[in-house]
């Protein structure tokens, strides 16, 4: 068995490879090879999968016991103990239509949870990290998420599913937020959006339908920056809710959604 390894250690191999797939995506081709997901809307392009596959290879080099959870599908058992979970473009879509704020998220995580994480976005110069227990930080300084806020002062990213009958009670959730707080945001990248949390860029974020890959990373650096993340009745977050935010909003999102 392969030697699990500093979570420092691991954050700065996330951080190396995030910044390795973003010298290749920042060469944005022409034409866009799409492949269908879920979807007709939740699609693949062919960067998804090159960038993929430039961070499996560039970290099983390095570390050939571990597991693998790929968005697109690079998935293998651990003999480690460790595994590398991959979003190799979050915010496809918003990279396709050539907007800002896509990223690469790479988190890496144990028996225990999620121990280590990189959120990459070359458009906006930005690059997050985290380790457990080791704080947050945002292009080299130490980050915290805004507490105290009030929900009628509370600025809230969000975002919405690609399957149409989700965002019926997605758009409820808005439609009871609106009228309360002070606006919202969609900024097209989950990742990014709970970066924005642990930074005080947005105070809350929340979302319906995330997979582990859009969490992994993301999650850790907004808990190690104070924020706390739950689903809709504050149990473990998962694809029913994310809702992160500083404990005294996070308690008022809580009941606002509720109602």
């Amino acid at each position: 068995m392969t030697f699990i390894g500093d979570r420092q250690e691991l954050c700065d191999l996330a951080i190396e490879v995030a910044k390795k797939a973003g010298e290749l995506l920042m060469k944005r081709p022409a034409v866009f090879d799409l492949s269908e997901k879920s979807s007709v809307l939740d699609f693949a392009t062919q960067m998804d999968i090159q960038s993929e596959a430039l961070i499996v290879k560039s970290l099983l080099e390095i570390r050939p016991d571990d597991g693998i959870v790929g968005e697109e599908g690079a998935n293998r058992e651990s003999k480690s103990g460790v595994t590398w979970v991959i979003d190799p473009i979050d915010g496809t879509v918003n990279y396709f239509y050539g907007l800002p704020g896509w990223n690469i998220s790479i988190g890496v995580k144990d028996e225990t949870g999620v121990i280590a994480g990189a959120v990459f976005s070359p458009t906006t110069n930005s690059l997050w990290w985290a380790t457990r227990g080791g704080g947050a930080f945002y292009n080299g300084l130490k980050i915290s998420c805004n507490n105290p806020v009030t929900l009628d002062n509370a600025l809230i990213a969000s975002g919405f599913g690609y399957d149409r009958s989700a965002r019926v009670s997605q758009s409820a959730d808005i439609a009871k937020l609106l009228p309360i707080i002070r606006d919202v945001r969609r900024n097209g990248a989950a990742a990014v959006d709970l970066c924005y949390v642990a930074m005080g860029a947005v105070d809350a974020y929340f979302e319906e339908g995330l997979n582990e890959w859009d969490l992994a990373a993301g999650g850790l650096i907004a808990t190690e920056a104070g924020a706390v993340i739950s689903d809709r009745t504050g149990g473990a977050p998962g694809k029913s809710m994310v809702l992160a935010a500083g404990p005294a909003l996070h308690r008022e999102l809580l009941a606002a959604l509720a109602i």
